[in-house]
């Protein structure tokens, strides 16, 4: 083989296990530093202990002022010409519905570049699951499943 063949076949090779991960990770939830018990906010679950006072929630100043859920709340991040926001929005929507204090609020990236940038949201869409004190649990970037947004919500419980 030529060096050139051998190079198509490295960046093919790359491609392929790009695309596999993208696939394999797509929407799925992953816990934040506080659900993976880091010091921040120790005493939220704590039984008689209520959430640390001094957390203030993540739209805090941002501009942003959107109501809270009683139990959570599906902040999505879209932008106006992604087709899976569109289909996220439906999901989320959906799951809002169907569970019981659960808020859907969709905010577009757009208009609120610094919320973010002080985010760390790297695409559209990005669903960010936050606790009643507006504090951030969970988060996925890509078309969340129905099932995968019920059982991060089951998992806040």
């Amino acid at each position: 083989m030529t060096t050139g063949q051998w190079v198509l076949l490295a960046v093919v090779l790359f491609v392929v296990g790009f695309a596999v991960y993208r696939v394999a990770t797509d929407g799925h939830f992953r816990g934040t530093r506080r659900v993976r018990g880091s010091s921040e906010g120790t005493s939220a679950g704590t039984p008689g202990v209520p959430p640390a006072e001094t957390a203030a929630s993540v739209l805090a100043g941002s501009g942003v002022d959107v109501p809270l859920g009683e139990r959570a709340t599906l902040l999505q991040f879209s932008s106006a010409f992604c087709a899976p926001c569109r289909a996220t929005r439906r999901v989320l929507g959906e799951v809002a519905e169907l569970v019981p204090g659960v808020t859907h609020v969709e905010v577009d990236a757009e208009h609120h570049l610094q919320v973010v940038r002080d985010l760390r949201v790297l695409r559209t869409p990005t669903t960010l699951i936050l606790d009643p004190h507006g504090q951030e649990v969970s988060r996925a970037a890509g078309l969340p499943k129905r099932d995968q947004v019920l059982a991060a919500l089951e998992r806040l419980s």
